[in-house]
């Protein structure tokens, strides 16, 4: 077995994980560069993505979807809301989730947002035919799945 110092770049760069990470920042750095002008940013887009789907989510459901901390996700927002594009209860029906819907306001934000990130994600799959794109999907699900499958946690992680 070869030490991690001894791998050449070249067979880091060949490695799946390494490869998803790469395009991940990619994606993410093209889509913040693309949202900056509507004053958005790649988490605060996907957060009114979710209140469009999840309309009522809560802190925790949007931090989940949006993959940051809860922390970051009320910081996020409160941003949101001052600027008139979620409303969040005052007080919870049940518990102690706020639950936060899409303003008109954030629903006209989110459309403009929607195009500009749909442009970006076109051109990232631009190469590819339809057949692979299917393909890509399928792989990729897969890969999820089996790295979320409770199967495959090793023994000392909880």
């Amino acid at each position: 077995m070869q030490s991690q110092q001894s791998q050449s770049p070249q067979a880091l760069e060949a490695m799946i994980g390494y490869q998803l990470k790469h395009l991940q920042s990619v994606l993410r750095s093209r889509m913040d560069e693309t949202l900056r002008p509507l004053g958005l940013s790649t988490p605060q887009y996907a957060c009114l993505e979710l209140l469009r789907r999840a309309p009522g989510a809560s802190n925790s459901e949007l931090a989940r979807g949006a993959f940051v901390t809860r922390q970051t996700m009320n910081t996020l927002l409160k941003g949101l809301q001052d600027r008139g594009l979620v409303t969040r209860a005052t007080k919870a029906e049940t518990g102690r989730a706020l639950p936060t819907t899409l303003t008109a306001e954030g629903g006209k934000a989110l459309d403009q947002a929607v195009e500009r990130v749909e442009r970006i994600s076109a051109l990232m799959v631009s190469s590819l035919d339809e057949e692979l794109k299917g393909h890509l999907g399928e792989a990729l699900d897969l890969c999820i799945g089996a790295l979320e499958s409770e199967d495959t946690r090793s023994p000392h992680e909880g």
